[in-house]
C-alpha cells in the first residue's frame, strides 16, 4: 500500500543523473549529490556564500559548575568577516563532566536560553550528551524585512538576485558556523555533532545536514512542508500556503511552484538523500494534517533506497506508524470528536 501510494505521487527519481545514468554506486552518487546540492539550492533555498577564512570566537561568560555542578556552561560570541564588514552572533554550550568526549546535539532554537520548555537541556546533559544552542533571530530576523538586516545585510544589502539565499539558508549556514568552532573543541566529540530544529527550523535542520557533511546526523521535528514531507499530494501546507507566507525563506525561484508543484524537478526526498547514508530522525504529532506525517513517512520510505544503496538500513518506525494506522486515528479522532 505504501509504496502503491509513493508511485501514485509521481516524483521524479532520486537516482535519475543529469547525464540520464543511474547513480546506482556510491562513487556515482557522489556526483549525485552535487547535481542535487545545486538543483535545490538553484530553485528552492538559494546559495549560500562560502564559509569565512577564519570564525573567531570569544567567551562571553562561563560556569564551571553549571546545572548543579553537573556540567561547564559557557556563551560565546562567534565573529567573523563579510563582504560588508565583521558580523557577530552568540552561542551557547553546556558540557558534561562525564563524559570526558562527550557528543553534542546542536540545536536552531527559537529561545536565546540554552534550557527551556522547548530544549530539556540537564536532561540530555544527564544522559552524557553535550547541548549547544543558537537563536535564529540572532542571525536573520523571521521577516521579510527586505533583507536589510542581520546577516543578509552583510551580503547583498537587500538585493536579491531569483536564486539569492533565502532566510532558511542563513540560519543553516549560521549552524555551520557554530560547527567551525566547536571542530577546535577538546572536551567534545567532534565527529558526533548532531543538528536538530523544530517547525521552519526542522527544515533548516534538513538543509544544514545536507550541506554540511561533517553533521553526523540529523534531527526535524514537524518540518512538513518544505521540509521532510514529499509535496506531491500533500495533504494541508502546499508551496502556495509557504510561499504567500512566508516566501523570504527560500529564494524567489521557489515562487513558481506555487500551485504547479507537479513541475518541479525535485521533491523533498531529494533533500533528506542528501542526509545519507548519516542517521535521519524524522518526527511530528500524528495528527498534524498541516505539517501531514504521512507525506513524511512517505518522504522517508522514498529515501530508503538511498540508505541501502549505501549501505546503511531504510526507514524504520519505533511507534509502528503506517498510512493505514494513521487514517484509522485520524477517523476515530473524527468520530470522538463528534
Amino acid at each position: 500500500m505504501v509504496l502503491e501510494e509513493l508511485r501514485s505521487r509521481n516524483i521524479p527519481d532520486v537516482f535519475r543523473m543529469d547525464d540520464g545514468h543511474y547513480a546506482d554506486s556510491p562513487d556515482l552518487w557522489r556526483k549525485r549529490r552535487e547535481e542535487m546540492l545545486e538543483l535545490l539550492s538553484r530553485e528552492m533555498y538559494g546559495f549560500s556564500p562560502p564559509p569565512p577564512g577564519e570564525v573567531r570566537a570569544d567567551v562571553l561568560m562561563s560556569d564551571e559548575k553549571a546545572f548543579g555542578g553537573k556540567a561547564a556552561y559557557y556563551r560565546i560570541k562567534l565573529s567573523f568577516d563579510t563582504p560588508g564588514g565583521e558580523f557577530s552572533f552568540p552561542f551557547s554550550l553546556a558540557v558534561p563532566k562525564e563524559p570526558a568526549c562527550a557528543p553534542v546535539f546542536l540545536l536552531i532554537s527559537f529561545s536565546p536560553h540554552i534550557a527551556d520548555i522547548c530544549l530539556p537541556a540537564e536532561e540530555i546533559l544527564d544522559e552524557g550528551f553535550a547541548v549547544a544552542s543558537f537563536y535564529y533571530a540572532d542571525v536573520a530576523p523571521d521577516t521579510d524585512d527586505g533583507f536589510s538586516a542581520g546577516i543578509a545585510a552583510m551580503y547583498g544589502n537587500g538585493r536579491r538576485g531569483p536564486d539569492s539565499w533565502g532566510k532558511i539558508s542563513m540560519w543553516a549556514w549560521a549552524a555551520s558556523r557554530v560547527m567551525d568552532h566547536l571542530q577546535s573543541g577538546k572536551d567534545i566529540d567532534t565527529g558526533k555533532i548532531v543538528v536538530a530544529g523544530h517547525s521552519r527550523l526542522g527544515k533548516t535542520a534538513l538543509w544544514c545536514a545536507a550541506q554540511d557533511e561533517r553533521f553526523a546526523g540529523c534531527i526535524s521535528n514537524d518540518s512538513g512542508c518544505s521540509g521532510a514531507a514529499i509535496t506531491r499530494g500533500k495533504k494541508g501546507e502546499h508551496v502556495s500556503h509557504i510561499t504567500g507566507a512566508f516566501g523570504y525563506w527560500f529564494c524567489e525561484n521557489f515562487r513558481k511552484y506555487a500551485d504547479r508543484e507537479d513541475e518541479m524537478p525535485f521533491d523533498q526526498h531529494f533533500v533528506l538523500s542528501l542526509i545519507a547514508p548519516r542517521p535521519l530522525y524524522v518526527a511530528s504529532a500524528s495528527e498534524d494534517e498541516w505539517c501531514d506525517p504521512g507525506a513524511e513517512y512517505l518522504c522517508c520510505v522514498a529515501v530508503s533506497r538511498v540508505y541501502e544503496m549505501l549501505g546503511k538500513k531504510g526507514v524504520s518506525c519505533g511507534n509502528g506508524y503506517t498510512l493505514d494506522a494513521a487514517d484509522a486515528a485520524r477517523k476515530q479522532t473524527a468520530a470522538n470528536t463528534a
